[in-house]
């Protein structure tokens, strides 16, 4: 008879109790919720809400353990509404011999909203303990009524500490130290991304090492084989990354906003879709405080057009740092909104008949384009007439602020004021 396949270490090594669980003492620690929830022998349902890697699994199977309920664990990219009436039924006949389920629903935002609705009834009644894991913001994915009838806990990413201890215990099981020159150690851990299961499948393959030096971090690199970033363009994570660039180049941090941009190339972002953003930055955050932003955006996107990948990216790094470095106004931003804001409420106000041309003998007859000035004819090209509809009154949308070229916008635009002022009193 054949002897069984070892079982892989992250499965070895799977904690046994809650103690045992890295980087999560946020909700484990003493007095914190999981641990005040198990002492006070009543266990909420709950949305465990957090990378992967991280122990969410664990966790949830081990607070069964705990609060001595049956553990039944479905997915929901596997399971239908066939299934959860499967389930149900049987937490029912637990409940009838005097047991309850803990219900693990692993990747429970898969779910559709009907779906998540059918826990509903289950969750208020008792007849399960729902635990649901998920990678995604609960507060877009999961339906609000399931969301009002849980309480979501966020899991940690694995810091360095939380990781090299999972080194640590896996060199006390295998009976020897890994491989590794410190620096590579260092590295192999910062490959994981935090999760802990990866960083043992590394561990898996590092042993399997059999030369008499340790690996450095580049010969690590070519031995195993390297992750791709957690990113999915379609999900939170391609948002927070490009909120963390929008705001590191409105911070102007260039180094911060060059490491996101980085980040989302390395991580196979559109860079067209990036060229997009930046061009809106340009004028939200710079505006006329450096009317050449918007320009240089432009053409780093002309750029990346003709040279594609990899060498077009770097007219976006430019891009990115010239924007970080730039004076900073939101003054087009702000009046554009005022201006969308008045328009709505203005709406059929018409102009001032000075404003409108008067290309028939009727439209003269009736007075339009009476009053006009020609402002090339008047002195400094001025003539300091009032383009607002009649009926509303002076508004002043766009302020600039004291930083870059608008400093100069502002002089012309307190001249104009001035001359405008002095017109209206002589009239």
């Amino acid at each position: 008879m054949e002897a069984s396949a070892p079982h892989p270490l992250a499965d070895r090594l799977r904690p046994r109790t809650l103690e045992e669980v890295v980087g999560q003492n946020h909700i484990l620690g003493e007095g914190k919720p999981l641990s005040r929830m198990l002492a006070a022998g009543r266990l909420s349902s709950i949305i465990l809400w957090g990378p992967p890697g991280v122990g969410k699994t664990t966790i949830a199977r081990l607070m069964a353990d705990k609060a001595e309920l049956e553990f039944h664990q479905i997915s929901a990219i596997f399971s239908g509404v066939a299934d959860l009436r499967k389930v149900f039924d049987l937490a029912e006949a637990r409940r009838a011999t005097g047991r309850g389920t803990l219900l693990f629903v692993d990747e429970i935002h898969r779910f559709n909203r009907s779906q998540q609705d059918s826990f509903l009834p289950h969750v208020e009644s008792g007849l399960v303990t729902l635990i649901g894991a998920t990678t995604e913001n609960p507060s877009f994915e999961l339906n609000a009524a399931l969301l009002s009838r849980t309480q979501v806990l966020t899991l940690n990413r694995l810091d360095d500490a939380a990781l090299e201890e999972l080194l640590h215990r896996a060199e006390e099981v295998e009976g020897r130290n890994l491989s590794l020159t410190p620096e590579a150690r260092s590295a192999l851990k910062a490959m994981a991304d935090g999760d802990g299961r990866f960083v043992l499948n590394l561990v898996e393959e590092v042993l399997t090492h059999k030369a008499d030096s340790n690996l450095s971090p580049a010969e690590l690199a070519q031995f195993v084989q390297r992750r791709a970033p957690v990113y999915d363009k379609a999900q939170e994570g391609h948002y927070n990354l490009i909120s963390a660039l929008h705001k590191s180049i409105r911070g102007s941090d260039p180094d911060a906003a060059l490491y996101w941009l980085a980040r989302m190339l390395v991580a196979g972002e559109d860079p067209l879709y990036l060229a997009r953003r930046l061009v809106r930055m340009a004028s939200e955050d710079i505006g006329l405080a450096d009317p050449q932003a918007l320009q240089i955006c432009l053409s780093a996107r002309e750029a990346y057009d003709f040279l594609g990948s990899p060498e077009g990216e770097l007219a976006l790094a430019q891009a990115t740092l010239y924007l970080a470095t730039a004076p900073k106004s939101n003054a087009v931003y702000t009046a554009y909104k005022s201006a969308i804001s008045a328009a709505k409420q203005t709406g059929s106000l018409m102009p001032p008949v000075h404003a409108v041309n008067a290309p028939t003998k009727l439209m003269r007859e009736l007075g339009y384009s009476d009053g006009y000035i020609y402002d090339h004819d008047a002195p400094d090209a001025f003539a300091g007439l009032d383009y607002f509809p009649p009926e509303m009154a002076r508004e002043e949308f766009y302020g600039p602020v004291p930083r870059g070229f608008e400093k100069e916008i502002r002089k012309r635009l307190d001249f104009w004021t001035s001359r405008r002022d002095v017109k209206d009193s002589s009239t």
